[in-house]
């Protein structure tokens, strides 16, 4: 009895085999892509059955990827005890929520201190500058961490209180500043990190929604701030914080004590 003579010619077979395996890779990179963006920061959440995806990481610096915050409290002291004014309980945590020039319009209210704001803010800058440029390091695990992500296509930006005068040198010398998109400071927006404004404006920057952002901050304060906007946000733990630590973890959709947790 004679067969169909549909058997396949060798050729044929190898190219569809061909073209099989070069599908069934495309689709595998493309499946890894989309689970290592949601499982990284343990970022999987379920909407309507829907997994998301996120796509840019907007990330602090003092505090959260750079190991400086003994900076400022020895800035504060000393600014302070040049004045002849001991450092009152609060005053560090409320400092931390200010950049350079809400931090001096708030001392000056505060100390009742017959200064110029922008003075305050040229002296704290100046103080700090040299730890800037050649003292200040990464916290340990940040700069492999951010390698991994840009690797994978993820979009990276800063969300600070700093000013770019002070932190280029300091991101270089580490070796991260050439990872970041864009760079976003709250003076350029209306309200402080308690608000969403800067990392509102830092999504903008990376043409992408709140929604497909993760925020990564250190203080309770941008916590707030990053939630009030919708950000799903990751808490970094910082010694100069812990105080706010319960409070902290309460809000934040997970906290770390170190980015080898995120590997």
């Amino acid at each position: 009895m004679k067969r169909n003579d549909q058997t396949e010619k060798p050729t044929e077979r190898f190219q569809g085999t061909a073209t099989n395996f070069s599908l069934g890779a495309f689709f595998c990179v493309e499946i890894f892509q989309i689970l290592y963006y949601a499982i990284l920061v343990n970022g999987m959440k379920q909407e309507n059955g829907v997994r998301k995806m996120y796509k840019a990481c907007i990330f602090d610096l003092d505090g959260t990827l750079l190991d400086s915050t003994w900076v400022w409290e020895k800035i504060d002291i000393d600014f302070l005890a040049k004045r002849g004014i001991a450092v009152p309980a609060d005053y560090m945590q409320e400092i931390r929520n200010h950049n350079f020039i809400t931090g001096s319009k708030y001392v000056i209210e505060r100390f009742h201190l017959n200064e110029n704001a922008e003075d305050i803010a040229a002296e704290w800058h100046e103080m700090a500058q040299e730890q800037y440029d050649n003292v200040i390091t990464l916290k340990p695990g940040a700069g492999a961490f951010l390698r991994k992500l840009k690797a994978q296509g993820m979009k990276l930006t800063v969300a600070t209180s700093s000013t770019h005068t002070l932190f280029e040198k300091c991101l270089k010398r580490n070796g991260i500043y050439d990872l970041f998109d864009s760079f976003t400071e709250t003076h350029e927006v209306e309200r402080g990190k308690g608000y969403p404004d800067v990392y509102e404006l830092a999504a903008l920057r990376c043409q992408t929604d709140t929604a497909h952002c993760i925020v990564f901050e250190d203080i309770l304060k941008a916590v707030q701030g990053a939630k009030k906007g919708g950000f799903y946000t990751v808490a970094v733990y910082d010694a100069a914080s812990a105080q706010e630590q319960e409070e902290i973890k309460k809000l934040c959709d997970r906290y770390i004590y170190g980015y080898e947790e995120l590997e």
